[in-house]
């Protein structure tokens, strides 16, 4: 592994081939609902050694965002490199090639280059988000994999205490009793590592991606990995109450929670009442569990890469669609705007720039058993901690690994088909960080039925959508306003303001502490009410009106 100054100059070579003449395989894995809770992100607790090995041969971007908290919309606006309102999906029921334009595609860019695209798993958003078919035939050369186990998902196969089988949240199961005597996890992992073997000599390179569905619940996973998380090593979210002054419209009452057979039976309170500590307790155990058996996934398709000789002429990406409340705000699931559920893991691996290239004995991904290995324990490679988002995803790989970085879109780019509102990346893979970039900034947004928590306030259709709350992120704030939206016209209405989040970091990183009212907000709301701006600009000119002087802790009286 290299760290020193020197060693790094042995990147810089590479990554000036890397973009320009050789063209690299690519290998895109996304998990579900996947948090930052990883070793290489600093969780002390989880224990994820495939996923932490890659992390240790890789770029680590320590601070990236979804564009939206939810599955669709920020797969979507990742695979497209557009935000959610120019894709205008915000919910899973709509096609973005008709609702908003015919947007290219991260594989199918590669695809028209020569590449042959392949799909396992969770990619795109399975339905109508995706046209039934995963974007096929545009996005893809063959159509996209799906593990036949998924069926039973949300089927009564988890045994419950009574000896019945239930729709459970929390499903650890016997994996040879499950129908099929499979999960789909490792379905995928199969499916993957058959279609890298039939790449093998191939003269035409491949972009294949791999969706994981873990730790996505329900939390149907081999029981064998509870084991790692003895309940009593577990521990509560350090802010597990409601904040006093969090806006109704920006809490979200996890309803897909609530639906579960086992969480039913609690008698919840809703839309605020607590989960029993107990099963709070049993919830994080779940999904730490979840977690560990997706990195052993991971890890199978890693050590095939490896083993196939693939490693060192394949540039490997590893991300989330978004993060997952553990209870943080008195909050389960997706759905907000908040760190926990909209920050997720980023990782590039780029042979020879990342890492040098391995010798023929070497193994660069050996698979780690994490039942019955001891702890592992590496060290990132290089991290980047400025903010970046996923809509970066698209003209970065793309330029990794050979081709051309798309362009970047104009302001109003419905009829563009292929450009970028992300930001290509590469220059940080030369250049080493020096500290704060200010103008490196995330916006994630989600939307609302009613100024108050309701049963559709986490997935309102599009119909119903009232209120959309935009984020931005900077280095050392998160600053939010909820905004009246018209869903008919897709306008925002900038002067219609329900409500607004600020939270100072550094002495609040959980964002438990709304200092928004601190603000002379309503002077400047006045001040810019008549500028012609796009909510993103106004939103940057905003916060650094609200935050001049406040880094020493003062706000404007």
């Amino acid at each position: 592994m290299f760290t020193t100054a020197a060693a790094w100059l042995l990147f810089v070579p590479a990554l000036a081939v890397v973009g320009r003449t050789e063209r690299s395989n690519v290998l895109l894995m996304v998990a579900d609902d996947l948090r930052t809770s990883l070793g290489c992100y600093g969780d002390s607790l989880v224990k994820s050694p495939n996923i932490d090995q890659l992390a240790s041969k890789s770029q680590v971007f320590l601070n990236a965002f979804a564009q939206q908290a939810v599955c669709a919309p920020s797969r979507t606006s990742m695979l497209t490199s557009r935000r959610p309102d120019t894709t205008r999906l915000y919910d899973f029921k709509s096609y973005w090639r008709v609702q908003s334009g015919n947007y290219t595609t991260l594989p199918q860019y590669f695809k028209s280059r020569g590449y042959f695209s392949m799909s396992v798993g969770k990619v795109f958003h399975p339905g109508i988000a995706s046209n039934y078919t995963d974007d096929y035939p545009y996005s893809w050369s063959t159509p996209a994999y799906h593990p036949a186990s998924f069926m039973f998902e949300k089927e009564k196969v988890c045994k419950g205490e009574d000896g019945k089988l239930h729709a459970n949240l929390l499903c650890g199961v016997n994996v040879t009793e499950q129908p099929g005597g499979t999960l789909p996890d490792m379905e995928s992992a199969d499916e993957a590592v058959r279609l890298l073997k039939s790449r093998v000599g191939q003269d035409d390179p491949f972009f294949l991606a791999v969706g994981f569905h873990k730790p996505h619940i329900p939390f149907r996973i081999p029981q064998e990995y509870l084991s790692l998380y003895p309940i009593d090593h577990m521990t509560l979210a350090p802010d597990p109450d409601v904040p006093k002054l969090l806006p109704p419209v920006a809490y979200n009452p996890w309803m897909d929670v609530r639906k579960r057979d086992d969480v039913q039976a609690l008698n919840i309170s809703f839309p605020f009442g607590p989960i029993p500590k107990d099963f709070q307790l049993r919830i994080r155990q779940h999904y730490y569990a979840a977690v560990s058996y997706m990195d052993a996934q991971v890890g199978r398709l890693l050590s095939a890469l490896d083993e196939l000789q693939l490693a060192d002429s394949t540039v490997v990406v590893f991300t989330s669609d978004h993060g997952w409340s553990l209870g943080e705000h008195g909050e389960w699931a997706k759905y907000s705007n908040f760190d926990v559920t909209t920050r997720v893991p980023l990782l590039f691996y780029v042979p020879g720039v990342t890492s040098v290239a391995s010798r023929p004995a070497d193994s660069t991904f050996p698979f780690i058993d994490v039942l019955s290995a001891s702890r592992h324990t590496f060290r990132s490679a290089r991290v980047v901690r400025n903010v970046v988002e996923l809509v970066d995803v698209f003209p970065t790989v793309s330029y990794l690994a050979g081709l051309r970085a798309p362009e970047p879109c104009p302001d109003v780019s419905f009829q563009e088909d292929l450009c970028t509102e992300g930001d290509n990346l590469a220059h940080t893979f030369r250049h080493r960080e020096r500290g704060e970039d200010e103008e490196a900034v995330s916006f994630s947004q989600y939307p609302r039925p009613a100024d108050k928590p309701q049963v559709n306030s986490d997935l309102p259709d599009l119909k119903d959508i009232k209120v959309m709350g935009y984020s931005l992120r900077s280095w050392d704030y998160r600053y939010t306003l909820w905004l009246g939206f018209n869903p008919h016209t897709f306008q925002v209405n900038v002067s219609d303001v329900h409500a607004g989040e600020l939270y100072m970091l550094a002495g609040d990183p959980g964002q438990d502490q709304n200092v928004y009212d601190d603000t002379d907000h309503r002077a400047m709301m006045r001040k810019m009410d008549n500028l012609p701006l796009t909510v993103q600009m106004r939103m940057k000119l905003q916060l650094r009106y609200l935050t001049a002087g406040m880094k020493g802790g003062q706000g404007r009286a």
